[in-house]
């Protein structure tokens, strides 16, 4: 009989956890490598090839109108570059929505790193990203805004853009994992809800990077 593939990493890890390299390739991660995702210029580009070299942080957000992951991403772009190279790793977004969106995305939340999009949302249901809300009593250290504000932020910005759309599934959830190099899986965190991130902080951590202080963009906590 064939051996079947190993099956995915999935368990949360919280912040006391380290990540635990993995020899093994997961099918899912197999076949989300093979699939297709697109840069801001319209260039697609094969999954896999982001994590094939080096060490990613991977970051699935839920749709950039919402508020949520503004906000996470606002957070997510103070880290300093130099910080990421010298650990020798890639930070890396991937939204939902049509590439067109990725460009006005950077420039509202000031990313300054790797971002690509799924239109099809194909990673995100092989990887088993959830859709839908679950109830949780976790709260992102990274949303500052409350469910009222937010919500009415994320319509005005729906309704005064080039085209009236949610740039997204506003069902799908997102999460965070650390790849590679090839086929190591580091860390998965599937994200319950929308307020459920993965702390950056500890994502860091697990990648040997200095802990950013978010309250201030320019100053580096050692660890």
């Amino acid at each position: 009989m064939a051996n079947l593939p190993a099956p995915p990493i999935t368990r949360q890890i919280g912040p006391r956890d380290r990540a635990r390299p993995s020899g093994r390739e997961p099918g899912e991660l197999r076949d989300a490598a093979r699939r297709l995702v697109v840069d801001g210029d319209g260039q697609r580009i094969p999954f896999g090839a982001l994590f094939r070299e080096h060490r990613a942080i991977v970051v699935f957000v839920r749709h950039f109108l919402c508020y949520t992951c503004k906000e996470y991403v606002e957070d997510l772009a103070k880290i300093p570059k130099n910080l990421l190279q010298d650990a020798k790793v890639r930070l890396i977004v991937i939204g939902q929505s049509s590439h067109h969106h990725i460009k006005p995305f950077c420039s509202l939340t000031g990313y300054p790193h790797e971002i690509y999009v799924d239109p099809e949302r194909e990673i995100y249901k092989i990887l088993g990203m959830k859709r839908g809300e679950a109830a949780t009593s976790v709260q992102s250290p990274h949303v500052k805004s409350n469910l009222l504000s937010g919500s009415i932020r994320s319509i005005w910005r729906a309704m005064t853009g080039p085209a009236f759309d949610f740039q997204g599934d506003p069902a799908q959830q997102g999460g965070t994992l650390i790849l590679g190099p090839g086929s190591k899986v580091h860390f998965v965190h599937l994200d319950k809800n929308r307020l459920d991130h993965a702390p950056i902080s500890t994502v860091l951590q697990l990648v040997g990077v200095k802990t950013v202080n978010f309250t201030n963009k320019h100053q580096i906590i050692d660890i």
